[in-house]
């Protein structure tokens, strides 16, 4: 076994995170199913080799279109020309799930953001103790309380 817990034979293989994917497991079976282990082990691996599978068949529909970059589009004729066309449309429309939900995230602040909106005057005050930390660590001091100085300004 690896490292970190994840499933596959040397650190060049490809591999997935062994518990996202027995999470995904247990939430498609019902809760009064077990699994073995060995059969979770085997599952993780059938996935890994399913995208090997999708993902080579997708670069050489990509190179025979004489493009550099695989797109969905290229994803999607691979199922289609390995069989799997039965899943395509489930499969485009978990991707334009993906895209809005993608959307919606950045509309929010993506990864920057924790959720909670600030008020100006919140975000003002916290803009001014992140200044104020930044000087003090270029000067070579302390960082300052938590508090903004009253007297400081944008203008300062």
């Amino acid at each position: 076994m690896e490292p970190m817990d994840i499933v596959g034979k040397s650190k060049e293989d490809a591999s997935l995170p062994k518990a996202t994917m027995t999470k995904i497991i247990k939430e498609m079976l019902p809760p009064d199913v077990r699994v073995a282990r060995d059969a979770q082990d085997l599952l993780i691996e059938c996935c890994v080799e399913f995208i090997n599978l999708i993902s080579s068949e997708s670069n050489e529909v990509c190179s025979r279109e004489e493009k550099r970059t695989i797109a969905p589009e290229h994803v999607l004729k691979a199922l289609q020309v390995l069989g799997f066309g039965e899943y395509i449309d489930e499969v485009y429309a978990a991707y334009e799930q993906h895209k809005l939900e993608t959307v919606q995230d950045s509309l929010k602040g993506g990864k920057w953001s924790n959720g909670a909106e600030m008020t100006e005057e919140e975000a003002l005050a916290e803009q001014q103790r992140m200044f104020a930390e930044a000087r003090a660590r270029m000067n070579g001091g302390a960082a300052p309380s938590k508090e903004p100085d009253s007297d400081q300004t944008l203008d300062s």
